[in-house]
């Protein structure tokens, strides 16, 4: 088996080139992987497409990779909340663009990039700008728009933990969209509080099989990561 550690957020993110489609997993900030992307801002990639399921919130992890200037493109769900100013203002400068996607629709293309499926109908969006341009055809008695499937060159997600091949477990709602990505993505990048020996994962609630993870990372700033018998096992 593939032992899949990097040595450090860095080197796992060394390689992601300028005008990459970049998914980046997180519900808010619940889930989403804070180190890596302080990783992909100073190793300096530019001109990224990052598909996620907000525009970042604060002034850290996706917020500030935004306020770097670093992305040209967001594909995502909820590009406003309370405390996501970066990118609205960007955007009102007319120095970013948004491709706006009903939640569902965008775990939906990202599942279906993952299993080659090429695109499918839904009802969702009908009668709204977001379906201005787009095929239409009546199932039945419900007309549904076409929708594409939504890869990335890279996915960067965060697990709960992880062992040396890969196999993830997430922390509860933390999960949200990255076990999608992970399958959608060419390359998938995991932070993980914990790097556990492999066999020492229960397989029954491994959620994202080792196949679709090419690199692990564990966090530094995890509390667990400095706890006995975890770590680089």
């Amino acid at each position: 088996m593939i032992d899949k550690r990097c040595a450090d957020a860095a080197a796992a993110v060394h390689d992601i080139r300028d005008g990459a489609t970049v998914m980046i997993g997180g519900f808010g900030e619940a889930g989403s992987p804070t180190e890596l992307i302080d990783a992909l801002i100073e190793q300096g990639a530019s001109e990224l497409t990052v598909v996620s399921n907000n525009a970042g919130s604060g002034t850290t992890g996706l917020a500030a990779l935004i306020a770097a200037g670093r992305v040209s493109k967001m594909v995502c769900s909820y590009p406003r909340s309370a405390d996501s100013e970066v990118f609205a203002e960007l955007y009102r400068a007319g120095r970013i663009a948004l491709e706006l996607v009903p939640q569902g629709t965008l775990a939906e293309r990202i599942r279906a990039a993952g299993a080659g499926i090429p695109a499918f109908y839904t009802p969702t969006a009908i009668g709204t700008i977001l379906a201005q341009s787009k095929p239409v055809r009546r199932f039945g008695d419900r007309e549904c728009l076409l929708e594409h499937a939504l890869s990335g060159d890279v996915a960067l997600i965060k697990a709960k933990a992880a062992d040396r091949h890969g196999n993830l477990i997430y922390n509860k709602t933390a999960r949200n969209f990255s076990p999608l990505m992970a399958m959608a993505a060419d390359t998938t990048v995991v932070q993980a509080s914990i790097v556990a020996a492999p066999g020492s994962l229960d397989p029954e609630t491994v959620v994202t099989p080792g196949i679709f993870v090419d690199r692990v990372v564990r966090e530094e700033r995890s509390p667990q990561a400095s706890s006995p018998g975890v770590g680089w096992l």
